[in-house]
């Protein structure tokens, strides 16, 4: 192939052409590669030309190997910009195999384009998980680079929302001045993405916004601020946030209600767990989010949420004395392991045997079984004595743990 170096533009494209015919794509990549050393002697390709190029590499792209799909890629870097409307064509169409997809992703990610940018974004919106994981990954690549151009987009109202999207998928410290222009942003989408991008990370400027968001008007933005304050809990006594999140317990969406239950575990505050408890016992508690309450008790892990726990095992009702049983052989912190067997021991020792379920018998010996104190010993026993054939294989399973 030496002699080729001394064809004419004319020629090697030519000389491509006959190659795609006869499917010979890694001929078609070499004469690629030497149309590219053309270009860089200084020979400029014409509109014409430089649009047939990008079709033969497009071909190479489609149907050689996995390593000329390697290869052409750095051929489609080295054109430029005029290829990003085709690879854009090509990212966005379903029908295109997986793999190809997948190629055109990384090869857009040279690009720092707005209009890459918004492509990669609906791709993270609308596609597989492998293709999602790319696009995170390219969007990441462009990063800092891509911070000011889209920026400058904010100013767009028709852009807004994804350029907000594509901020808060950078993940950089630098998106911090765009990402605070947008939090009052009237689209409640927008200040919620924004929110919930500022709440990674930990800059002064931060909290007083995740606050104030807390009174949003909507749900959506209230949650994502909630949940971002309970990753601040370095903060907890300096904002007094228990006092301040508290309330939102009470919210009319149960969704922002479970993730203040959460965040206040976080807080690990016995005022904190007081609130719990405060919503915890009331009637007109729904039992989905009573459940919530008690796994937020039980991770805050705490001898007073333990007490809390104990409370509500003799005052609510079977199906929320399985979870609280469930969630106290669930306890992993070694100071708190036999506070937790005693408050078992005590449920059973104060309930009668004969009218309790064979599902509760059956949750106290695998929780028992799980914390592995001596002091069960005797109630395991018991429990491996019942006449209910499952009721006695899980007591000898949690004896077995325990010796």
């Amino acid at each position: 192939m030496s002699n080729n170096q001394n064809l004419s533009i004319e020629q090697l494209f030519h000389n491509a052409y006959l190659a795609a015919e006869a499917k010979n794509w890694l001929q078609v990549n070499y004469y690629l590669q030497q149309l590219l050393l053309r270009q860089n002697r200084g020979v400029c390709l014409e509109k014409q030309l430089e649009d047939q190029f990008i079709a033969l590499a497009l071909n190479v792209l489609f149907y050689g190997d996995f390593q000329l799909r390697w290869e052409v890629n750095k051929i489609f870097v080295v054109i430029g910009t005029s290829v990003i409307k085709p690879l854009i064509k090509v990212l966005e169409d379903e029908n295109v195999d997986l793999e190809i997809r997948w190629f055109t992703c990384r090869i857009l990610a040279e690009f720092n384009s707005p209009e890459v940018i918004f492509a990669l974004i609906k791709l993270l919106q609308n596609s597989e998980e492998e293709l999602a994981l790319m696009a995170t990954e390219a969007l990441a690549q462009i990063g800092v680079t891509a911070i000011e151009s889209l920026t400058n987009l904010l100013n767009h109202p028709e852009y807004r929302l994804l350029v907000v999207t594509a901020l808060a998928q950078i993940r950089h410290p630098e998106t911090i001045p765009a990402l605070l222009q947008v939090v009052k942003d009237q689209q409640p989408a927008i200040r919620a993405i924004a929110i919930e991008a500022l709440g990674s990370f930990h800059d002064q400027r931060i909290p007083p916004v995740l606050i104030e968001a807390l009174q949003d008007l909507n749900a959506t933005v209230r949650k994502e601020a909630v949940i971002s304050l309970g990753f601040r809990a370095d903060l907890c006594q300096e904002l007094n946030l228990v006092e301040i999140i508290s309330p939102l317990l009470y919210d009319f969406n149960l969704e922002v209600c479970r993730q203040t239950a959460s965040t206040l575990a976080r807080m690990k505050s016995d005022q904190a767990i007081q609130a719990l408890n405060q919503v915890l016992i009331s009637e007109v508690t729904p039992t989905n989010l009573k459940l919530d309450l008690l796994k937020a008790l039980s991770w805050s892990k705490t001898k007073l949420a333990l007490v809390y726990l104990e409370q509500a095992l003799f005052r609510e009702n079977q199906s929320i004395q399985v979870e609280i049983i469930n969630l106290l052989g669930r306890i992993t912190k070694p100071s708190l392991k036999p506070q937790a067997v005693k408050i078992l021991l005590h449920f059973w020792q104060n309930n009668s045997k004969e009218t309790m379920s064979n599902q509760l018998k059956q949750k106290l010996a695998t929780s028992l079984g799980e914390l592995k104190n001596d002091q069960a010993f005797v109630m395991l026993n018991e429990l491996a004595a019942d006449p209910e054939q499952i009721v006695k294989l899980h007591a000898i399973a949690a004896l077995k743990k325990i010796a």
